[in-house]
């Protein structure tokens, strides 16, 4: 009986053992596998996978979105009809003036033979050159020059009326869905709602004094004839009349923007010339100072270009609109020649 007794007493020190091992075995395992998920997060930045909704539904960390434009990778247009349709939009952004332009004998609707890659450099993919990419997850947004919230479509036509001088196109036309789906396909590595690194321009330094167009002329001169000219009107592609618009765009005069357009206000004007000019100049490694963009900007919005009707409708809640707004009315006592010029020290 003793001996029964002893065999069960061991089976059962056994057993416990057993069981002992096993529990701290399980912790061990459980240690190990958050330290590994933790190295992983650290090196990775990765977080838990949660599902998104929308265009980006692919993506489902939020480390493989992108943090600034020049990461885009712009990936070609595939065979589908969207794909055709944003390759279409993408001639039309960066070939304007062939199918939209003024010497187009159908469907004129520019006033010019600029195109918007004009402004838009590289077909709006150059970062700090008010690059497309991004631009449909932001939009409807606020814009103050209409005091209202807008739809892409809408600020696209914008442009066509000021910048391209020109009008209006239906927000259902193949065109305008075009454009539309090229900034989409654009825009696809960036996270639904969110502004990144290289959108819109550079900022700049202001100097405090009124912007100086002699010494704008001469950094023109010294920077900028060799592209847009001694006289400012540009280098065509081909001849006046040919529709294959320019290769340097005109700075002002007929052929240009008109004066209710972006770029028509200095500090604007200013900020690309920085960030993207004379080529070859990046936001990171720019050519010309803060105080020679702000003079050159100076001297080119000083010359004559067409004339935006009805701009004294624009910013109908006066205290949104910019102090370097060229025209009037003004919510101020400040002069024009100082909205103009500055010093925007007010």
């Amino acid at each position: 009986m003793e001996k029964i007794k002893e065999t069960f007493t061991d089976d059962e020190t056994a057993r416990q053992e057993v069981y002992r091992l096993t529990k701290y075995t399980k912790i061990l395992t459980c240690l190990i596998l958050l330290l590994i998920g933790s190295c992983i997060y650290i090196l990775h930045g990765r977080t838990v996978q949660v599902p998104v909704v929308g265009p980006n539904a692919e993506k489902t960390t939020a480390g493989d979105y992108l943090s600034y434009v020049s990461e885009a990778v712009i990936r070609p247009f595939d065979n589908s009809k969207e794909g055709e349709l944003a390759a279409y939009g993408h001639r039309l952004i960066t070939e304007t003036y062939k199918y939209l332009g003024p010497e187009v004998k159908e469907g004129m609707v520019t006033g010019n033979n600029l195109a918007c890659s004009s402004c838009h450099l590289n077909g709006g993919t150059k970062a700090y050159a008010a690059p497309y990419i991004g631009l449909s997850g932001v939009f409807p947004i606020y814009i103050g020059r209409e005091n209202k919230v807008e739809s892409l479509e809408e600020r696209i036509n914008g442009c066509f009326e000021r910048s391209m001088n020109g009008k209006a196109i239906p927000v259902d036309s193949k065109e305008m869905r075009a454009m539309i789906s090229y900034i989409k396909h654009l825009s696809r590595d960036v996270a639904i709602g969110k502004r990144i690194e290289g959108q819109g321009f550079v900022q700049l330094n202001k100097p405090n004094r009124a912007a100086d167009r002699i010494k704008g002329a001469a950094v023109f001169k010294r920077y900028c004839i060799t592209c847009h000219g001694e006289n400012g009107q540009g280098s065509r592609r081909g001849k006046s009349g040919d529709g294959k618009g320019y290769l340097y765009p005109p700075l002002w005069g007929n052929d240009s923007f008109n004066d209710g357009a972006g770029m028509a206000r200095l500090l604007t004007a200013a900020r690309f010339i920085k960030g993207n000019m004379p080529l070859g100049a990046t936001a990171e490694d720019p050519i010309l100072t803060d105080e020679e963009a702000y003079d050159v900007a100076a001297y080119i919005n000083s010359f004559s270009r067409p004339q935006k009707a009805n701009k004294e409708l624009d910013y109908p809640d006066l205290t949104k609109k910019p102090k370097d707004c060229p025209y009037p009315p003004y919510i101020d006592r400040i002069t024009i020649t100082q909205h103009k010029l500055g010093p925007f020290n007010f």
